[in-house]
């Protein structure tokens, strides 16, 4: 009995072990079920982000051949600058007002106006690490000064010297007082520059390291193929929107047209064919952006030769000019005919030029002695390349307009971008085309260029040299109320159409193509398109 006892008693302790086991794995299983379950949810809630999309913005423009604040003298290249570094002063993106940028707050002038005193922003830096202070705005203002590349008049022409008062304070002393200095400082000239890179005995054509200091840093730079930045970690203000830009080049507007609609790029800007806007515009798909521009077109004169060394002879074709034929035919009213070198939407702008007249270019001709059976013979020249295929279509509207009036025959001639700037300096092309982009939001800047006699309009191949211009031009540059310059710069405009170095023809709008999801672009007058505003939905 004690066996069989035993041996129930091992039978039972088998059963009871081997059903401990049962539940016990039964009940690992289950629990490690669901572990795994939350293991798998865990991950899933911690899996990475999907890696973001680049803003990619397409354009036609290229860079021009030096990368250097002291050289670059073009519209693209100074907008990659306002996007990777920053002035003392700055535009609100979207406006032409301008704000605190490297400055930590307004200058204060001297008394004489000559004297513009400068407090910086502290702890800022380079990409590559360089401390900014005020030793590296002398550096980089004494540089465009020393080497005299292209842009550097906007410097040169109008400060004497910069000072350095401490670590964060350096003072501008001007040769002259000037009541728009503020805007000339928002200018990339007089952006400041780090000395690892840009040294002050030579232009540097690209960087092997681009140190910035705005919103973007450059990342990657593949001339006329692309631009990769990234959001800047240092930069003192807001973060941008999008972290990575890419911008992408074109060879032309049709292969930029068709990679927005293939959905490879994100903007379309600068430039598409007039055409291809007109019909973009009607496509839901996109987004159409409008500005207007403060880019002007217009016809220049070398005043010191016959024929048109006669103002009369100048005010007569001036009166030739239809502009409502060249902003329709040429341009789908995607322009505006302009009547004033300053254009509109600017402070002081006034309608000096009266519109196309041909019966008061008869009349004035014909003071001049010429008719019908003896007209007024002129070259007008164009470039081909430089402002884009509707060139040749606006010059050929033009002859089109002043042989309209019976009295001048016009001979068409054209030159590519380098023989064109070499002719201002033979005297050769009487009548020719030209284009503007403001250099410093001021009527200053669509004025003395073209017609302050010396330096100024003899690099434009104008060479006009009138005394009375001349002083009118100065006494509104060192006015210091915006009253007072206003009234000289609306008699400026008026005494223009009497002297007509130039005559405007018309004033472009800007206009930008996004997909839907895009948000934020913002360009003003300035032309300034400041990247760090878009957001990609």
């Amino acid at each position: 009995m004690k066996l069989k006892h035993l041996i129930l008693l091992l039978v039972a302790l088998v059963f009871l072990f081997s059903f401990s086991v049962v539940f016990a794995g039964g009940g690992k299983s289950e629990s490690s079920s669901e572990t795994q379950k939350a293991s798998s949810e865990e991950q899933a809630t911690q899996a990475p982000a999907p890696v973001e999309k680049p803003l990619i913005i397409g354009t036609t423009d290229k860079l021009s051949g030096d990368v250097d604040t002291a050289q670059s003298y073009d519209f693209h290249t100074w907008e990659i600058f306002q996007n990777t570094s920053r002035g003392l002063l700055t535009y609100k993106p979207g406006t032409t007002e301008l704000e605190l940028g490297l400055a930590a707050e307004w200058p204060k002038v001297s008394n004489n106006g000559l004297e513009y005193t400068f407090k910086l922003k502290k702890g800022l830096k380079f990409s590559d690490g360089t401390p900014f202070n005020a030793q590296i705005v002398k550096h980089s203002i004494d540089r465009v000064i020393k080497l005299q590349g292209d842009p550097a008049w906007l410097v040169s022409d109008f400060v004497k010297e910069v000072q350095v008062i401490d670590d964060y304070t350096v003072k501008f002393v001007l040769k002259n007082a000037i009541g728009y200095f503020p805007s000339l400082v928002a200018t990339v000239p007089y952006f400041p520059v780090s000395p690892k890179a840009y040294p002050m005995d030579k232009i540097v054509s690209q960087p092997d390291n681009f140190p910035c200091i705005g919103p973007y840093i450059i990342k990657k730079l593949v001339r006329d193929v692309e631009i990769d930045l990234e959001a800047n970690p240092d930069y003192y203000g807001p973060q941008p929107k999008e972290k990575k830009v890419i911008i992408k080049y074109f060879s032309d507007a049709t292969n930029m047209r068709l990679a927005l609609e293939n959905k490879e790029i994100d903007i379309a800007w600068k430039t598409l064919l007039p055409s291809d806007i007109e019909d973009l515009k009607s496509k839901p798909e996109f987004n159409t952006i409008e500005a207007n521009g403060a880019y002007i077109r217009y016809l220049c004169f070398v005043t010191d030769t016959p024929p048109v060394n006669d103002p009369l002879i100048r005010k007569a074709i001036s009166y030739a000019i239809d502009r409502k034929s060249v902003a329709e035919k040429v341009f789908f009213n995607q322009v505006d005919p302009l009547y004033s070198m300053v254009p509109m939407g600017m402070w002081s702008h006034i309608d000096a030029f009266e519109p196309y007249n041909p019966q008061k270019t008869k009349e004035l001709l014909a003071q001049a002695g010429y008719n019908e059976n003896n007209p007024l013979e002129v070259p007008l020249w164009w470039t081909p390349t430089h402002y884009g295929p509707t060139e040749q279509d606006v010059a050929a509207v033009l002859k089109s307009s002043l042989e309209k009036t019976g009295v001048i025959k016009v001979n068409l001639q054209s030159a590519e971008w380098a023989s064109y700037v070499h002719n201002f300096d033979r005297h050769n092309m009487l009548l020719f085309l030209l284009g503007w982009y403001p250099d410093y939001i001021d009527p200053d800047d669509y004025l003395s260029p073209f017609a302050h006699s010396g330096a100024a309009s003899n690099g434009m191949g104008i060479y006009l040299n009138d005394k009375k211009m001349d002083d009118l031009l100065e006494k509104a540059a060192r006015a210091t109320t915006i009253e007072e310059r206003t009234k000289y710069y609306k008699e400026i405009q008026q005494y223009w159409t009497e002297v007509c170095p130039t005559v405007p023809i018309f004033q472009g709008k800007l206009y930008l193509i996004t997909q839907k999801n895009i948000s934020g672009v913002k360009v003003a007058p300035t032309m300034i398109f400041n990247y760090d505003t878009v957001e990609k939905k």
